[in-house]
């Protein structure tokens, strides 16, 4: 069940209600849990609406829903204050993505640099510093054809942060002004990738100058409480600031990216919906609160 059958679950449960009750209360603290809300995370959302009922006196099912809209949208807007959610358009920026294999990393990169060009007008250059996997560094040099932008590349088995290096000189020298690096995502429980990937975010840092430097992580939305367990490894290593969420078409229920807000304070940046360089949108909180209970 996706999220749009998860979200019609939530209208017709709110919907066959006549008035508020404990048990409607309780039920619905199980119900965000099914959707892939943490238990405790479920339970402190649900106690904030029950109190607000209490103290505005609302007695009406829908209007409950309503107010519970409003406090998921209070809650992923918590997570984005003083965030770059997305980058604003002037001036040299520098994006790393990191997650482990298979969220979709490489083909985030294109359709962020494809996204960048078209509607920021930015000159990226994609930066293939994951040097582990020969098929990365292939894929992205066949995106960066695609779509006519410039790809920064080093052989197999190579540094990773040269790669990203050699991508802050090449932008430095007038190539580009805006670098999305793909990093390698071995499984997330192996000490030597975040040694690595704490080495590739040391060299950004003492080179990145004057530029916006944002840490994304991207998660596969089918992937529900799973894609916290790895954002809580990441967020440990290196710190980063945002969140994309690939394969949002598929099976995705959606409570993850309050999780994310509530228990990281990482707010989603852009999700990926399909296929396509242009099947990739900014995350809007009003619209994903309102659709997650049924609203849209």
């Amino acid at each position: 069940m996706g999220m749009q059958g998860f979200a019609g679950r939530i209208r017709d449960f709110f919907g066959i209600r006549k008035s508020l009750s404990d048990e409607l209360f309780d039920d619905l603290t199980d119900i965000l849990v099914e959707g892939d809300f943490g238990a405790a995370g479920a339970y402190k959302i649900v106690e904030e609406l029950r109190e607000l009922c209490k103290k505005e006196k609302i007695t009406d099912p829908e209007e409950a829903r309503l107010q519970l809209a409003r406090l998921l949208e209070e809650l992923l807007g918590e997570a984005r204050k003083g965030k770059a959610v997305p980058l604003p358009e002037e001036g040299f920026r520098i994006i790393l993505l990191l997650g482990v294999n298979g969220v979709g990393k490489t083909t985030t990169a294109a359709k962020l640099a494809d996204y960048y060009r078209a509607v920021y007008r930015k000159q990226p250059i994609l930066a293939a510093a994951d040097t582990f996997r020969a098929a990365a560094i292939d894929q992205l040099k066949i995106h960066g054809k695609r779509l006519g932008v410039r790809v920064v590349a080093h052989q197999h088995g190579g540094d990773p942060a040269a790669v990203v290096y050699d991508a802050i000189e090449a932008a430095a020298a007038g190539d580009g002004d805006l670098i999305i690096a793909d990093t390698a995502g071995r499984m997330h429980t192996k000490s030597a990738l975040v040694d690595e990937l704490k080495k590739i975010d040391r060299v950004v840092e003492s080179r990145a100058g004057e530029a916006a430097y944002v840490k994304w992580l991207v998660l596969d939305a089918t992937t529900g409480r799973n894609a916290l367990s790895q954002a809580e490894t990441f967020h440990g290593a290196v710190a980063p600031g945002g969140v994309v969420l690939t394969k949002f078409d598929s099976g995705a229920r959606g409570g993850a990216v309050f999780s994310l807000a509530q228990e990281l304070g990482l707010p989603v940046v852009f999700l990926c919906h399909g296929e396509k360089y242009g099947d990739i949108r900014p995350f809007d909180p009003h619209d994903y609160a309102r659709d997650f209970v049924g609203l849209a």
